[in-house]
């Protein structure tokens, strides 16, 4: 890696604040600080509905920041809570806002769900960077499940297996930029 660091953008999926998906990114963030700048995202809640009409000419303002936060970025990192066996309205309302660009086509980027169980909704959102040409695989992904016993409210991981697990995530993670 070069002296420069690496610029990662981190998107919580959770407009709640310090959220356990926060605290997760924090986490990462802290632990890849060395060879990365990680600016993490939470303004979901402040995007406008996503409207085709509105996307062709002149995006809202909003949007044209969300974006070139991930086109300036060298990787993407996203972790969500799932709602009703979903993913939170906010992160695919944000995700449509980028369909018809190709901001993340081939953005080196990982994908983390930490829910109470979380199976639908991380496949949703393996699906949809899939469909926005995200590069991701097996190794930068992660399902995290039953997060609120495994992280403590200072953001600590409480939960060996899930440590392990994170601490493998950032190693694959970050391999991916080493060429």
């Amino acid at each position: 890696m070069s002296s420069q660091k690496t610029k990662i953008a981190a998107i919580t999926g959770s407009t709640r604040k310090n959220s356990s998906n926060f605290k997760i990114l924090k986490y990462i963030s802290e632990n890849i600080k060395q060879n990365f700048e990680v600016e993490i995202f939470e303004g979901l809640d402040q995007l406008p509905h996503f409207n085709p009409d509105l996307d062709i000419e002149n995006p809202p303002k909003e949007i044209t920041v969300f974006r070139d936060l991930i086109s300036k970025a060298d990787g993407v990192i996203i972790c969500t809570p799932e709602y009703v066996f979903s993913l939170p309205g906010s992160l695919k309302n944000a995700l449509e806002w980028c369909v018809s660009t190709t901001i993340f086509a081939n953005k080196k980027t990982g994908l983390i769900t930490a829910s109470a169980s979380g199976e639908k909704g991380h496949e949703q959102l393996m699906l949809i960077m899939k469909t926005l040409e995200a590069g991701f695989d097996n190794e930068t992904q992660l399902l995290i499940q039953g997060i609120r016993g495994k992280i403590d409210g200072e953001g600590k991981i409480t939960n060996e297996e899930t440590e392990e697990a994170l601490q493998n995530f950032i190693k694959n993670f970050e391999n991916q930029f080493l060429d």
